[in-house]
């Protein structure tokens, strides 16, 4: 529906209601429901669904037209990472917001900031979702808001060429609302707890919930040891509660990304049920770390298996954790991420200690060979050294082509001194290219960072703090802050506009009219970065 058309429509409304509604004006009310394009979290699900399926559809036509995201643990952040990438780029296509549950844990619970381990509030998941589209919400309004008066500014200049062009603008408006990758963890508890969060995150907006096959009560981060997983069915449970929850509120092209942390769990809390040679729970024993016994071995309270005529005993821990043989990972890898994608997930994400293509690559090829369009999301972490990964990478290919490297320590490679080399050079340019290059080679779909604005934030605010506080002053922040915002046009310079200033006194206009006493007028400070 066009601008002009909604006005016509709501004009025709406020006329059929009579004389209540005289002083109601229709423009008015076609520009605040314009502003609000997505009422609900369910109307920006659907929405924001479609447009990821479509995404998907496109990288498995062309795997360049691959996707990325930026993890934000607040609103704002989250807001002022779509105004930026509006402005630098001219669209949102293919970019996300991811959600973590690692910085939810960290910086959004009410008992402080505590480890990734599901300890947090599991009603503080979804309430990051929908403080994220509020902000979303309100750049959109903010940013039509601007159109609404230029548009005026030119009707009144009598300008209709320049008016045209505004409606126009108008009418093909691009919001800032995009898909959220949310974290839901390993589900805070059994399969009906799944259920009951993964409808709370869909309902304030969720088009997509990553869910990942560690025991929940004993859920570590990804990149820390002590990782601990479950039987498949019991993660297939989990992911049926999800799809079931999408359906159930109408959002049928929800997205499930099934994560698995098996390449650095080594532990498992129980035996898989297994009903005969090779089924699931079999295949999934069959990783366990076991030693062949006799009747006359048998020691009190142990726990046995059989297999191919033999008696096993797994490895127990005095935690009454059972262990799994070392070097299965990548297998057991592989093998959870077939079966999750044959039981209704959508994307896998395998969760790795290092950034290497050629690893990642290898196993999504076996992936494929059963599942030929399988395709990942990809934590391209904090987590990772980056610097030094893709330095010994490059160093460990060019000893393999017989180069010389005998100037390079590959222990020391971090180190400033070699910033400047041919080998640190290349590297960067590996860096550069990583995205690009493992969505071509390695099957990943989209590219995120879990916790970048978490280590902007902390840069950003130690920089401030040295200079502000030290012998700069306010010069600290002048120079430093306020003086590039200005320079670089951040829209929050004007911090007044970006909180809804001017929205207000829209607001004000329509409802009050010339008695509206507005925030805006010749003595508010923000008109000193007019020029801005």
């Amino acid at each position: 529906m066009t601008y002009q058309s909604s006005i016509t429509d709501l004009r025709h409304t406020i006329e059929n209601a009579g004389a209540p509604w005289a002083a109601i004006d229709a423009e008015s009310a076609a520009r605040m429901k314009l502003q609000n394009r997505f009422p609900t979290g369910l109307d920006i699900a659907r929405y924001t669904a479609r447009i990821m399926r479509e995404d998907m559809a496109a990288y498995d036509a062309d795997p360049a037209q691959y996707s990325q995201s930026l993890g934000c643990w607040h609103g704002f952040i989250g807001q002022q990472k779509l105004i930026a990438i509006k402005k630098h780029f001219g669209t949102t296509n293919k970019r996300y917001l991811y959600l973590s549950g690692w910085m939810i844990a960290a910086l959004r619970s009410e008992f402080g900031p505590l480890p990734d381990q599901s300890m947090h509030e599991k009603t503080s998941v979804p309430a990051l979702i929908e403080e994220l589209y509020t902000f979303l919400r309100q750049a959109d309004a903010r940013e039509l808001g601007g159109l609404f008066r230029e548009l005026d500014k030119a009707r009144e200049g009598g300008d209709e060429v320049e008016a045209k062009r505004l409606q126009h603008a108008i009418d093909n408006h691009e919001t800032h609302v995009v898909p959220i990758i949310a974290d839901i963890d390993a589900g805070f508890g059994n399969a009906e707890a799944t259920y009951l969060l993964a409808k709370k995150m869909i309902e304030a907006g969720a088009c997509a919930i990553q869910i990942e096959n560690q025991v929940s009560d004993e859920k570590q981060c990804g990149h820390q040891d002590g990782k601990v997983t479950v039987p498949h069915e019991d993660f297939l449970q989990k992911i049926r509660a999800v799809r079931y929850a999408f359906l159930e509120l109408g959002v049928e092209d929800g997205v499930i990304v099934a994560r698995t942390d098996s390449l650095g769990a080594g532990l498992t809390k129980q035996i898989a049920y297994s009903k005969e040679p090779g089924d699931l729970g079999d295949q999934y024993n069959s990783f366990l770390d076991c030693e062949e016994v006799d009747a006359g071995q048998i020691g009190n309270g142990d726990v046995l298996i059989t297999r191919d005529g033999k008696l096993l005993r797994p490895k127990r821990l005095p935690s009454n954790l059972f262990q799994f043989r070392a070097g299965t990972g990548e297998d057991r890898c592989v093998l959870d991420s077939i079966t999750s994608l044959q039981n209704g997930a959508d994307l896998l994400w395998i969760e790795t200690e290092k950034p290497h293509i050629g690893q990642i690559g290898g196993m999504v090829n076996r992936i494929r060979e059963v599942i030929p369009n399988a395709k990942l999301v990809y934590n391209n972490s904090p987590s990772f050294n980056w610097t030094l990964n893709f330095r010994q990478q490059v160093f460990d290919a060019w000893t393999e082509a017989g180069k010389d490297v005998s100037a390079y320590d590959r222990a020391r490679l971090m180190s400033v001194d070699y910033d400047s080399t041919d080998l640190a050079a290349e590297a960067d340019e590996r860096i550069r290219t990583f995205q690009a290059d493992a969505a071509r080679e390695a099957g990943i779909f989209h590219h995120l960072i879990t916790l970048p604005t978490y280590h902007t934030a902390a840069l950003s605010t130690d920089n401030l703090a040295r200079e502000y506080f030290g012998d700069a002053g306010m010069l600290g922040y002048v120079k430093n802050v306020q003086r590039e915002e200005i320079r670089q046009g951040i829209a929050c310079v004007k911090h007044q506009n970006m909180s809804g200033s001017d929205i207000g006194d829209d607001h004000k206009d329509y409802f009050a009219g010339e008695a509206a006493l507005k925030a805006g007028g010749e003595h508010n400070t923000m008109n000193q970065f007019a020029a801005a």
